[in-house]
């Protein structure tokens, strides 16, 4: 895993050119998702440990490969974050996860995502997480709301916490004595609680509507930022996680519905906007 050179970088500017770059996006994460389906059909491949709960696969690799190289040949003076492969910030900055669930992914649960954001002076403006197995596209542009397969979606009207469906993440940085307390604090205030193992997919589901709040006491900026605009574009409450630090560093992430957002921050102690 990388961290982002800490670097201010003036933002690009113009419609058309983040036009070109939304199309894009559209392409080369369907195109992504297509070459990690197809390992995950056949298990091609196996996977090996990167760390404690650190999984990685071929498909992990040839997944960033194909979404770096196709970024490349269409804007060449864009920068590239991968999770496997580096750092080289720009004006615009892609920022990539090629398979985030790769637990998942690697035990052929069907439950794992493509997850791309560009990122222009420290703000997120383009935002897909693609689910290929079973072909869902969220997309979202800031300032321009969020879909799934280019229908309009929104965060749920839940503010009951009886009725509340959340996700606690789980990360090795966090120990685990902190871990269950946190998940105390949710379920003493009445949530229902669960973990399935992708962050990005979490988040996606608390912008459509499926889930009520997803969150975790650190990520990575590759496993949040597209889901962090997401929920935002669809009318859900998020955390700072760009103003405090989480490009080069990580850090907590929270996103919920309003009606149960201080609730979560209550328990999880990540303040939202």
């Amino acid at each position: 895993m990388t961290a982002i050179s800490h670097q201010k970088l003036k933002p690009i500017s113009g419609d058309r050119a983040l036009d070109a770059r939304a199309q894009a996006l559209s392409d080369i994460i369907r195109a992504a998702g297509a070459l990690a389906q197809a390992a995950f059909e056949t298990g091609a491949g196996g996977f090996e440990m990167k760390g404690p709960q650190d999984f990685l696969t071929e498909t992990d690799a040839a997944v960033e490969a194909l979404v770096r190289n196709q970024i490349a040949q269409r804007f060449p003076e864009d920068g590239f974050v991968g999770e496997e492969s580096g750092s080289s910030p720009a004006a615009m900055t892609w920022v990539v996860d090629p398979i985030d669930g790769t637990a998942n992914f690697a035990r052929r649960i069907p439950h794992y995502c493509i997850s791309i954001a560009l990122v222009s002076a420290e703000e997120v403006l383009l935002g897909a997480i693609y689910d290929p197995a079973h072909d869902e596209l969220y997309f979202a542009r800031k300032g321009h709301g969020a879909t799934r397969n280019q229908t309009a979606i929104s965060v749920s009207s839940v503010s009951d916490p009886q009725a509340a469906c959340v996700e606690l993440g789980w990360s090795t940085r966090i120990a685990n004595r902190t871990y269950l307390d946190t998940l105390g604090q949710i379920l003493s205030a009445g949530p229902n609680v669960r973990r399935a193992a992708s962050g990005a997919l979490g988040l996606a589901y608390v912008a459509d509507g499926r889930s009520d709040a997803y969150a975790e006491l650190h990520m990575h900026p590759w496993d949040c930022l597209a889901g962090l605009l997401l929920v935002q574009e669809a009318g859900g409450t998020i955390c700072d996680f760009l103003e405090s630090g989480g490009l080069t560093a990580g850090g907590g992430v929270l996103a919920a519905t309003p009606g149960i957002a201080a609730l979560m921050t209550a328990a999880t102690g990540i303040t939202c906007k």
